[in-house]
């Protein structure tokens, strides 16, 4: 058989062998391509063979993608500005020391501690600061003081019952006082006791009289030190709290106790020194320089002993009463302007304490002149 008798349509040839498709190679654009980028498909190659076709006639051009470029950062789609320059910074404030000191108020007690070691007293930060812890109790209870003085003075020539009325009163302001000016507050069951104390003292004395005074009060005080001393016994407190409580209710109770001096004094010495005690407070307070202000006060109050003796009929001894019961007036404000001390203090150891301080000189001087 011919050939073209085999191929009748002219000079084809039969089909070449079928190979095996080539490895295809990786395009241009995928050699990098974004892990997070969607493959990209050309919409024209889709369905098509990619390697040779069994029409060789017609060959599809696959057109390539375009290449993936990475994404830029949002800033950089972002328009252009213009350059600003950046505002001055604001200077960082100065720190506030950690505890200013506040100036004191017009009438002498300091703004409360709120910054700081919370620890510090006000008599620790005066000394500190080199500024004296005694501030006088002022005008105010020094006009309380001269009120009671003079109470005194009149209870005591209506008689020991009347003056029950000024002797009970002064005798809780000095309880209340004290423990405050030793700095524990609140102390009710030791200002309590001190008052009773007091109490019984005033009540021993009225059942026994006059002439066995310094018995009851001896004996009353000594009582009370024996119960306070059994109190703070069983109290659960540390060792030194126990210390301080029984310090402080022994001294309370015996400066009320002491003050029954005044009950046991005579009529005409209680009248002498409530008047010397009531000038004496009131010359102290006056604004005067320090060895001045002393000076006129003893002279005021040898002169109240006179005024007073002239009033009992005791005369110019009257002076020597007068000018004793001063001085311990004196002590007694300064005990009660001690440690830089507050209103409070002011107002009930500061009044009560000159008349207490006076009850032992009055009871004395006051057994010789009569």
């Amino acid at each position: 058989m011919s050939s073209d008798q085999q191929y009748p349509y002219g000079q084809q040839q039969p089909y070449p062998e079928q190979q095996p498709y080539p490895e295809q190679q990786p395009y241009p654009h995928q050699q990098y391509q974004d892990p997070y980028q969607q493959p990209v498909y050309d919409s024209g190659a889709t369905q098509t063979w990619e390697a040779e076709t069994w029409d060789t006639q017609y060959q599809p051009v696959v057109h390539p993608a375009q290449p993936v470029q990475p994404a830029a950062p949002e800033a950089a789609y972002l328009p252009p500005q213009a350059a600003y320059p950046l505002p001055p910074e604001a200077p960082a404030p100065a720190p506030e020391p950690a505890a200013a000191y506040a100036p004191p108020a017009a009438d002498g007690y300091s703004a409360p501690t709120t910054l700081g070691n919370a620890r510090i007293t006000d008599a620790q930060r005066a000394r500190v600061e080199g500024r004296s812890p005694i501030i006088p109790p002022g005008m105010q209870p020094a006009g309380l003081t001269a009120a009671l003085g003079m109470l005194f003075a009149v209870c005591a020539a209506v008689g020991p019952y009347a003056l029950l009325v000024p002797l009970v009163l002064l005798q809780a302001l000095t309880a209340a006082g004290w423990f405050r000016l030793n700095g524990m507050w609140p102390a009710r069951q030791g200002i309590a006791l001190a008052f009773a104390g007091g109490l019984a003292a005033d009540a021993v004395l009225l059942s026994v009289g006059r002439e066995h005074a310094p018995a009851a009060i001896i004996g009353t005080l000594g009582v009370w030190v024996l119960l306070t001393l059994v109190l703070q016994l069983r109290s659960h407190a540390g060792a030194d709290e126990r210390m301080y409580g029984l310090m402080a209710t022994v001294a309370s109770a015996a400066l009320a106790i002491l003050a029954t001096g005044h009950l046991a004094a005579a009529e005409d010495a209680v009248v002498i020194g409530g008047i010397a005690v009531a000038v004496t407070v009131l010359a102290r307070a006056l604004p005067l320089p320090g060895v001045a202000s002393v000076v006129l006060t003893l002279l005021a109050s040898a002169g109240a002993g006179i005024a007073g003796g002239g009033l009992t009929g005791i005369g110019a001894e009257g002076a020597l009463l007068g000018l004793v019961a001063g001085v311990c007036a004196l002590v007694g404000l300064r005990v009660a302007s001690y440690d830089y001390p507050s209103r409070f203090v002011h107002l009930t150891a500061g009044v009560a304490l000159p008349l207490t301080a006076a009850a032992p000189a009055v009871y004395l001087i006051g057994r010789a002149l009569v």
